[in-house]
């Protein structure tokens, strides 16, 4: 074990015990099962940290990549394709272990036969609402199935023609014979398998019958020799059934499972199905879209696989559901940011500055003021420059800084300018801005006359300056809480996307590659968009603030 005494929680504290008696041989073996159903989302992030890092950690065994591709209605090869991407993006690797439970259908097949064999499983004919009814309720007793005692013999012949297409989907399942009366509704004989009449993107047309969930989960685990089953909350009332599937058979291996509470964001939601119908519904702009918590969304909004592994390691792993505030988030991509990403200037909303007897000259500017390591670039000055409008105010109210009228304001890595003029255009707009310079205040120094300037301000050269499109995107929801609601568009934030055309950046931001990331100064931290952005259309991102703008 390496490195895992600061990472403490109760999970890792069984490991431990665990290795300390020689269980399992002493080997660590996780996995991370994702259905290919849709695309990965900020919640699985925390499953993949703990699965992967716990393998990487321990370092006594793999940690599986395992399909659980066994409901083919749902399942496309290109979230197979997304899940691998975002798994490699976020830092891990699981070698050559990667599996699919449609891997195993043979063997699940003779495992159900097994059962039924050993009158453990029986094939029910009830209709799906009739498997309810005699299901019982929390305080009530379910209801034997009146097939529930048929032959083995019989059992056997009616799986074989459900796995032959004999019958029509909904016609029948296989049941597990457990205990109809068990305070766990879980355990009221739940199916073990269902007929699906569907082409499997994985195994084409050779199966018409699917296990369920909770069965392929058990034996996929077992068969691969997982030590730990790492799940979240809402499988812990599934525990026993998964106990009592594994404990029905010889596997050499029988994995634990143990839960843990699932990361829940507020202003976020993280279910598969609603994130869904965001997409079909045009809400959003894909999957992709940088305002969804889909890690795909994250990643080409800007957010680094550092910080979303940092969120995992500050909320921790605990038994406690809870809710963690959105802003923790931006703060450990704004905390990596911070350290990492160079400086640039860019003016958002460009207003004219002309500095009079300014002659063109080149500034050498630091790529990250804190960091000397990062080195230094030159930027451009003329009597032409960009300045944000907000940080022109023609009369200056107590409190701001601010360039005035008559006042006086510091060029960021340049010069001290005095405003002596202000041009408006026949609506009242102020167009332009007339300045002086002077020339002793460059490199930070005062000037002569003694008298301060009135705050710091960003610009760029007007000569050497390009044009781009800047995405300022902010939360998608405005309510807390947008999963428990019915109708989450009701719920939708109607600014959580503005688009500025024709933003003012410095010139050497035309090299920029896609997913790089920079902190324009004083404006936050941004990024070059993924599919969008090239030399001709530069096109960013804004990540997250300088600050965080929601606290009260």
């Amino acid at each position: 074990m390496t490195d895992t005494a600061h990472k403490t929680n109760f999970i890792r504290n069984i490991i431990d015990t665990d290795i300390t008696h020689n269980k399992n041989n002493g080997k660590v073996i996780t996995r991370f099962p994702p259905e290919p159903n849709g695309y990965l989302h900020i919640g699985h992030a925390k499953s993949i940290c703990l699965n992967f890092g716990i393998a990487k950690d321990y370092d006594r065994g793999p940690c599986h990549l395992r399909f659980d591709d066994t409901n083919p209605a749902n399942e496309e090869a290109q979230y197979v394709k997304a899940i691998k991407k975002d798994v490699k993006w976020l830092g891990f690797d699981w070698q050559d272990k990667l599996f699919y439970a449609s891997d195993y259908f043979e063997q699940f097949y003779q495992l159900a036969i097994q059962l039924i064999e050993n009158g453990d499983a029986y094939v029910c004919h009830l209709s799906a609402q009739e498997v309810r009814q005699y299901r019982g309720t929390l305080t009530e007793k379910g209801r034997n199935s009146p097939h529930r005692d048929t032959s083995v013999v019989e059992n056997l012949h009616k799986f074989n023609k459900m796995k032959s297409g004999e019958y029509d989907e909904g016609s029948c399942t296989l049941r597990a014979k457990i205990d109809m009366s068990s305070g766990n509704i879980n355990l009221r004989d739940p199916a073990l398998y269902r007929i699906k009449k569907i082409i499997h993107p994985h195994t084409g047309e050779s199966w018409c019958i699917y296990p369920m969930y909770d069965f392929a989960h058990a034996v996929s685990d077992a068969i691969e020799g997982i030590t730990h089953s790492l799940c979240t909350l809402e499988f812990q009332d599934h525990r026993p059934l998964y106990n009592w599937i594994v404990d029905k058979f010889s596997f050499k291996q029988k994995p634990q499972q143990i839960e843990f509470s699932r990361l829940n964001l507020n202003y976020t939601i993280t279910s598969k199905r609603k994130l869904k119908y965001l997409v079909e519904n045009n809400l959003v702009n894909g999957w992709d879209d940088p305002r969804m918590p889909t890690i795909q969304g994250l990643r080409r909004r800007g957010f680094t696989p550092q910080s979303i592994r940092n969120l995992c390691d500050r909320v921790g792993i605990s038994k406690q559901d809870s809710m963690t505030d959105f802003s923790l988030f931006e703060e450990c991509v704004r905390n990596d940011l911070n350290q990492n990403a160079p400086r640039r200037n860019a003016v958002l909303n460009p207003l004219l500055v002309e500095i009079d007897q300014l002659d063109a000259q080149i500034i050498n500017a630091p790529n990250h003021p804190q960091n000397p390591d990062f080195g230094r670039r030159d930027v451009s000055i003329s009597k032409e420059i960009f300045i944000e409008q907000d940080d022109f105010m023609e009369t200056l109210a107590k409190g701001h800084k601010k360039l005035s009228l008559n006042g006086r304001a510091r060029l960021l890595n340049a010069y001290v300018i005095e405003c002596y003029k202000v041009e408006k255009d026949h609506h009242g707009n102020v167009t332009k801005l007339k300045c002086r310079y002077l020339p002793e205040t460059l490199g930070g120094k005062k000037p002569t006359d003694g008298i301060k300037p009135q705050g710091m301000l960003h610009w760029v050269d007007a000569n050497n300056a390009i044009d781009a499109e800047i995405r300022q995107y902010d939360r998608l929801f405005n309510c807390e809480n947008p999963g428990a609601l019915e109708n989450i568009e009701s719920a939708l934030n109607p600014n959580s996307l503005k688009v500025i055309h024709q933003a003012k950046l410095e010139a050497s931001l035309i090299n920029a590659n896609v997913e790089d990331k920079f902190q324009f100064n004083r404006m936050g931290y941004f990024c070059a968009d993924q599919l969008d952005h090239n030399d001709k259309n530069p096109v960013f991102n804004k990540i997250v603030n300088l600050r965080d703008t929601w606290k009260n």
